[in-house]
């Protein structure tokens, strides 16, 4: 039998580690339904979180304040904004990368029709994640929703802005997105991902506030203005 390097299997220990929760949540929404199931993922995340840090931290030898490593806890603002923005640069390139494996199996079509599903799943797990930690009321409105736009992780490796503020309506511009900027830089026309941004803008509202509705103004392949690449209207 070959000998596998311990180092890599640490690395894929943690894979096994992500994919294991996530049929757990799978498992447990089919059994239960998506309400029940994000409100036990809750109580997993926060007991397993803790029980996974401490044990950690006996083989890293590092202190907890918190709930979070004290190398983590101290760090400097400025570090902790570029560790934050790495984490969700690899986010969006762990998803180009699953985007990239299903249209080189299968076609564009299929990937994209995958693509449009997880963000249904993604989205609205995200926003759940977001009114929690703001610990936003039931129904906190456009100005809940303003707030909870500035957490995703999106927020902090695309440039976005709200303009147009109105007293029941505002829109959502993205005006630097790293996929389409990217695409600009070799020649390549906009990914036409308008399906998948009304689901996932759409969900996201939703879950945020189930009276905010959407309205895509523009998403590529529509043609949009040179200063923004895509724009959503949320009103009530």
């Amino acid at each position: 039998m070959p000998n596998i390097d311990k180092r890599r299997l640490v690395i894929d220990f943690i894979h096994r580690l992500f994919i294991h929760h996530a049929f757990w949540f799978i498992e447990v929404r089919k059994k239960f339904g998506n309400d029940k199931a994000f409100e036990i993922m809750d109580k997993v995340f926060e007991t397993s979180s803790e029980i996974q840090l401490k044990r950690l931290s006996k083989v890293f030898d590092f202190e907890i304040e918190d709930g979070i490593p004290s190398s983590l806890k101290n760090m400097d603002e400025e570090k902790v904004r570029r560790f934050i923005e790495s984490i969700a640069v690899n986010w969006l390139a762990n998803d180009g990368v699953w985007f990239q494996a299903v249209e080189n199996s299968y076609s564009m079509t299929d990937a994209k029709h995958c693509n449009d599903l997880c963000w249904g799943q993604f989205s609205p797990f995200e926003a759940r994640i977001i009114r929690k930690d703001l610990q936003l009321p039931e129904k906190p409105g456009l100005e809940g929703l303003k707030e909870s736009l500035q957490y995703r992780l999106y927020a902090f490796i695309n440039k976005q802005e709200i303009v147009e503020e109105r007293e029941n309506s505002f829109v959502f511009r993205m005006k630097d997105c790293r996929v389409q900027s990217a695409r600009k830089r070799r020649n390549l026309n906009d990914y036409p991902c308008k399906s998948a941004g009304i689901i996932e803008y759409t969900s996201f509202a939703e879950t945020i506030d189930n009276r905010i509705k959407t309205k895509c103004i523009a998403c590529p392949p529509d043609k949009h203005p040179d200063d923004w690449y895509c724009a959503w209207k949320f009103y009530i």
